[in-house]
């Protein structure tokens, strides 16, 4: 820039400038005051107002004044200072220990906790439960585990107050030092239930969340136990309750025992007090009941199995367990264990815990034994244990004792059963059974042969005695139970007993009015004895199934009763000889809804019916078990007075007396019905089929029964004082066996055929001469007139000689299936049975009943094809709910 043009500096005191400096300062006049004394933060510098000289720095222009006029001022336009909350700065107040709501702003941020105090409630919080763990860590001890986790025994009591035995315990336990515990044992428990376990503190916390979570919602408390809690579960036996205090005590005595025990201590004692199932506690136990073998000799894929069994025995082991819950059938069980052992065995290799090719040899389940490995319980033992556990069980609401505690032991249990005629029903099976049953001499029909029975108290329901089978050890399902052996015509007393209770009804009269309008019978009346019967409904029309075939009913030995052409037999006659015909077609005119009405009041259990809308429903296609028949026959002993088979009279604790059972009477049938029906049984036993029952200066009533295809043969009988069942079947003992079904018993024991007056008829006379001896002769009630002769011919015909002696079988027929837990085999037929056939010579044979009652069978070649439809129905562990 050139020297000319520019401005000479203008004198610091003069000049427009500073008549503008002097207007805006003050109006005093007076020369502003150094910036220092403004409280600008620009005191501090040198640079300020003053030059280093301390004279006061000119401004350069009107803007720079200004700028300097609002530094002074603290800003532009600033207004009156505030007086309260806005957006300025609050007036200063007291202090809050926590200021929530918050008072230093507005709308929803004034609801909003601060960061200090979300954290500081955490650390409360968090401190808090910190303490509370102390103090609970502190005021917890290590059960004296030696001490608590051995189980009580239970202790069995025969009728006379003796004892029977003493189960659980020690009998069932041995505790055992973790080297006697293979390494395959304790790694698939930790694989299948813990993975973490030699790492974790003794709980799982996630899992424990879950487990409180659900207990608070009502639900289940599984899911969140460690190995740890479970062994200290285990040895807390006074409290197994499932509620959130017990939970939390586990927990701290979990922490404690995981911090203060050594792990391989706390799997050793959890394996020797765990419980396996079969009443087995600890891994010692188990091996013996399942493998027969010491602990230390299972193999990975046994231990992978028994590590199944503590999900549950009751769904996993392989024998089943239906009289506690009908789906643990041992079809299921097998599955589910199958299932469970191959994902343990997975599990363990994934986890480095097993060799994969050593893995692979176990892709079944091993071969496990009966579920019963205690000498104690051999013989007939055993049935007479799980027949109480079972009563004890079932009954539950009635005697607080369920599966669970009933295990736990320390109960007192005093059974009916009379051990006189516990021995004398065994030794009289097995007199029979040995002088006959010769299985390596006739292995083909002599192979399989089972019996069962029960006898029970008429006057109050007790079940005095019971034969489940040759050994409780041996053979474990007990045949006093459900087996699915059909009960033949045994079953007839209960359509006599309809007839006589409710009526036939009036062919003349409608289907509405006939079940109003019934004429009661009389056991004179008179029904046709004919051979091939063309069986008719009530109204007369011909009975035809849903493809419109006819039924012709036969008899045993294609027998007609009765003179021709008429073919009249009375119902005693008819009862006496077991002619199938003649009960075939009462139990159409009475109604076969009345019929399975008087079984059920008698005492036969629903749903052991089956067929009930076919007229083979009447010559018993049912399969009802040997307690429920004696049961039922009792009902006939005692006058028409009906009472539940039972079988633990009175069970006690350390708390004294928990529960006694109470006799309930119900009056099934009039005394004047069921002591006709007692009349014409007699008669059975006197002169007709049951000859072989009689007793000594004694009455006795009975019937015998044989089904058709021989597959069964009972014998059912009473004297006042008691009542007595006893069946014959053949049946494969093997369970892993697939399709079994009943076998034929033509030729079994030496006998072209087996009746209910052969063997069954035998045991039960040498039984029962045993068991009333001492007893005082009692005689039956004398029978009231009844009801009105039907069908009565104006000059009745006498009978023709009859040579058989025993029930008429008819041939085969199709059995309808009722729902059971196993399915049953299907029949083998070559016609349509029951129905019309055409034979060679172009007539018709009778098809005859399936189970039908027969007892003297022609030759297996006549008109009897493949006919069992009847599935076996196993009891369970226990002797199933009937006891």
């Amino acid at each position: 820039m050139s020297e000319h043009r520019r401005k000479p500096p203008q004198p610091q005191g003069g000049g427009r400038a500073a008549a503008r400096r002097g207007q805006s300062g003050p109006s005093s006049g007076r020369r502003a005051a150094p910036r220092g004394a403004t409280g600008s933060p620009s005191d501090s510098h040198e640079s300020g107002l003053y030059g280093s000289g301390g004279e006061e720095r000119s401004y350069g222009g009107r803007a720079e004044t200004r700028r300097a006029a609002q530094r002074s001022t603290g800003g532009r336009r600033r207004g009156a200072e505030p007086t309260g909350r806005g957006r300025g700065r609050p007036v200063p107040g007291k202090k809050r220990l926590i200021d929530y709501p918050r008072a230093d702003k507005d709308g929803w941020r004034r609801w909003m906790p601060s960061w200090k105090l979300v954290a500081g409630l955490c650390v409360a919080f968090f401190g808090s439960l910190v303490a509370v763990a102390g103090v609970g860590y502190a005021m917890v001890a290590v059960p004296k585990v030696d001490e608590t986790a051995t189980a009580q025994n239970n202790v069995y009591y025969w009728k006379d107050g003796t004892q029977m035995v003493a189960t659980g315990g020690e009998t069932n336990r041995q505790i055992i030092d973790l080297s006697q515990i293979p390494e395959a044992m304790r790694w698939a428990v930790i694989s299948q239930e813990n993975k973490t376990f030699y790492d974790d503190s003794g709980i799982d916390p996630k899992g424990i969340a879950r487990a409180v979570f659900n207990m608070a919602r009502g639900g289940q408390t599984q899911g969140g136990s460690t190995i740890t809690q479970q062994y200290v579960k285990n040895a807390m036996l006074n409290d197994q309750s499932q509620t959130i205090s017990r939970k939390f005590k586990e927990i701290f005595v979990a922490v404690k025992v995981g911090a203060e025990e050594d792990k391989d201590d706390i799997i050793a004692g959890y394996l020797n007090s765990a419980y396996y199932g079969r009443n087995a506690y600890g891994i010692q136990a188990a091996a013996r009941a399942y493998f027969d073998k010491d602990a230390i000799k299972l193999n990975p894929g046994e231990c992978a199995f028994l590590a199944a069994m503590l999900k549950g025995a009751t769904y996993y082991d392989p024998a089943g367990a239906r009289s506690i819950d009908t789906a643990a059938t041992p079809q299921a069980n097998s599955r589910r264990a199958l299932v469970q052992m191959q994902d343990t065995l997975d599990k363990m290799v994934e986890y480095k815990h097993l060799d994969a090719a050593e893995r692979a040899k176990y892709t079944t389940l091993p071969k496990w034994e009966n579920p019963r490995s205690n000498t104690q319980l051999s013989g007939q033992i055993g049935y007479l244990v799980d027949l109480a556990n079972s009563y004890v069980v079932t009954h539950s609401k009635e005697t607080g004792i369920t599966e669970d505690k009933l295990r736990q032991g320390g109960y007192s249990i005093y059974t009916t059963f009379d051990r006189k005629k516990v021995n004398k029903l065994e030794e009289a099976v097995t007199k029979v059974y040995k002088a006959n049953i010769k299985p390596d001499k006739r292995p083909d029909t002599d192979t399989h042969v089972q019996f069962g029975g029960a006898s029970v108290n008429p006057e109050t329901g007790a079940i005095e005695a019971i034969y489940g089978g040759e050994d409780a050890t041996k053979h474990f399902t007990n045949n006093a139970d459900q087996t699915g052996a059909q009960v033949g015509s045994t079953f007839k007393p209960f359509v006599l007993a309809a007839a006589m209770t409710w009526g036939v009804r009036d062919p003349d009269l409608g289907s509405s009015q006939a079940q109003d309008e019934r004429t009661i019978v009389s056991p004179k009346s008179l029904f046709s004895g004919k051979n091939k019967l063309k069986i008719r409904n009530y109204d007369g029309t011909v009975w035809k199934n849903e493809k419109g075939e006819e039924w012709l009913q036969t008899n045993d030995g294609q027998v007609s009763y009765g003179t021709p052409p008429n073919y009249k037999v009375d119902l005693r006659e008819a009862m006496r000889e077991s002619v199938n015909s003649a009960f075939v077609q009462l139990g159409m005119d009475v109604g076969l809804d009345k019929v399975k009405e008087a079984a059920v009041n008698a005492g036969v259990k629903e749903s052991t019916l089956a067929g009930t809308t076919f007229p083979s429903f009447s010559i018993g296609i049912s399969d009802p078990s040997a307690i429920r028949m004696a049961g039922s026959y009792a009902t006939f002993a005692a006058s028409g007075k009906q009472r539940d088979p039972y079988s633990v009279q009175k069970v006690t604790s350390k708390a004294g007396v928990i529960y006694t059972h109470k006799t309930q009477t119900e009056q099934a049938f009039t005394s004047k019905v069921a002591d006709n029906v007692t009349d014409i049984l007699k008669t059975v036993v006197e002169k007709g089929t049951g000859t072989a029952a009689q007793l000594d200066g004694r009455e006795v009533a009975g019937k015998t029964g044989t089904t058709d295809g021989n597959k069964s043969a009972w014998f059912v009988g009473y004297t006042p004082q008691l009542s007595t069942a006893i069946s014959m079947f053949r049946y494969p003992d093997d369970e892993t066996q697939k399709n079994r079904t009943f076998l034929e018993m033509f030729g079994t024991g030496g006998q072209e055929k087996i009746h209910g007056a052969s063997f069954p008829a035998e045991i039960w006379h040498d039984y029962m001469e045993e068991a009333m001896k001492n007893l005082p002769v009692k005689k039956f009630p004398e029978p009231e007139a009844i009801g009105e002769v039907l069908n009565e011919d104006p000059e009745p015909s006498p009978s023709p000689s009859v040579t058989e002696t025993e029930e008429a079988s008819p041939s085969p027929s199709p059995s309808p299936s009722k729902t059971e837990t196993e399915p049953s085999p299907s029949p083998s037929q070559t016609c349509p049975t029951f129905f019309d056939c055409e034979d060679n010579s172009g007539g018709v044979n009778g098809g005859g009943a399936n189970g039908g009652s027969g007892e003297t069978s022609p030759s297996p070649s006549d008109t009897e094809t493949e006919d069992d439809t009847r599935g076996n129905q196993n009891g369970g562990i226990f002797g199933g709910p009937a006891g």
